[in-house]
Order: C-alpha cells, then sequence, then structure tokens
C-alpha cells in the first residue's frame, strides 16, 4: 500500500495485491524528492522516465502532479498491469506509458531515441553496485537525459557512488536519492576516445 501525496490525487492510497513482492518508496522519502524536483522542474512540462517502476509508486505521483509524459519500465507482467489499471482507474492513461521490459535491454534498444527531463531509476537494493553503474553509464551516455535533465538513482544509504557526474546525494533514513547531471558534449567526447 502505498499513497499519492499531492495534486490531483493527494493522499489516494493504492493498496496492491498482497502477494506482490514490492518495496514502494516511502512517503517521508517521497515527500523530500518531489520537494527538490517542485523547486527545479515546472510538472505540467516535464517528460519522465521511471525504471524499475514496481507497482507505480512514482509514476502516478508524477502523473498526479499534472506530469503529461510519464514513461515507466517494469519486468514483472502483474506490475505493469497493476499500473496501466491503476492509471487508467485515476483518468491517467493518456499520461502513462507502461513498457513490460528489463530496464537494461530497454535502455540498450531504446538509446538515442528520447530523452527525459527526469530519469528515475529504483532498482532492487539488493542488486550489485556494478549494475548500479551501468544504468548510470547507459542512462549518461546514450542521450536520455536532456541538457536541464537529471538521474535520480534510489539505493541503500550504505551504498555511496563516486562518479564525475554525481551532483549530490540526499539520505532519508535507509533510503537514499543520488543526483547525476547530464554528460556535457566535453565528457561525450571524452567518452568515445577512451
Amino acid at each position: 500500500m502505498y499513497r499519492i501525496i499531492s495534486g490531483r490525487w493527494k493522499a489516494k492510497k493504492i493498496a496492491a495485491p498482497k502477494n506482490f513482492d514490492v518495496r514502494p518508496t516511502t512517503d517521508f522519502a517521497k515527500e523530500a524528492l518531489f520537494s527538490i524536483l517542485e523547486n527545479t522542474y515546472d510538472m505540467q512540462s516535464v517528460s519522465v522516465l521511471d525504471l524499475f517502476a514496481g507497482i507505480g509508486s512514482i509514476t502516478l505521483e508524477f502523473a498526479s502532479r499534472g506530469t503529461q509524459d510519464v514513461t515507466s519500465v517494469e519486468m514483472n507482467p502483474k506490475h505493469t498491469a497493476f499500473i496501466n489499471s491503476t492509471a487508467a482507474e485515476l483518468d491517467m492513461s493518456l499520461q502513462v506509458n507502461v513498457q513490460r521490459g528489463d530496464v537494461f535491454d530497454w535502455l540498450k534498444k531504446f538509446r538515442n531515441k528520447k530523452s527525459f527531463e527526469i530519469v528515475f531509476s529504483d532498482a532492487p537494493f539488493e542488486m550489485e553496485e556494478k549494475k548500479y553503474q551501468d544504468i548510470i553509464s547507459l542512462v549518461l551516455n546514450n542521450k536520455f537525459l536532456k541538457e536541464n535533465g537529471v538521474l535520480i538513482i534510489e539505493h541503500q544509504s550504505r551504498m555511496k557512488f563516486s562518479h564525475p557526474n554525481l551532483t549530490d546525494t540526499r539520505k532519508y533514513g535507509n533510503v537514499s536519492f543520488s543526483f547525476f547531471r547530464p554528460n556535457t558534449e566535453d565528457h561525450a567526447a571524452m567518452d568515445i576516445t577512451e
């Protein structure tokens, strides 16, 4: 169970079936994250990519706040069906585009096709650090971020990233969000020649 914190569906509780193995972002962390994002972006005009979307806690939060273009990538067919049916029930189907697939394969397949202001990744906490680094590389090196964009990785607080594009990490109990800026042309040029 999670709730939508703000926007059109403020305080709406979303209950997933009991057999779903998910860990939605806590209200406390989600509230803090959206407070940061709303100070930087106009929620109505951004496009968002939600990786490892789970049962849609972040996707539906954006849609509730008026974001018209949210792409959610999730591998579990029960979870994608749940996001689709919940979005339909809340009249958000036109805002939410759910893609079923493995996040790594999806990022490889759609590289350089579309850019987003916000890319959010909430991978399973037990995922090894190398795979987190793979996500960062796939997003930053394949034009998934617009020039003013941000990649946000949700991870266990005990994991620490070191990366030239890392701009900030905010800790909320055992959950942290790390923020990465897009590659500049110089970085991209450097990556190719290395």
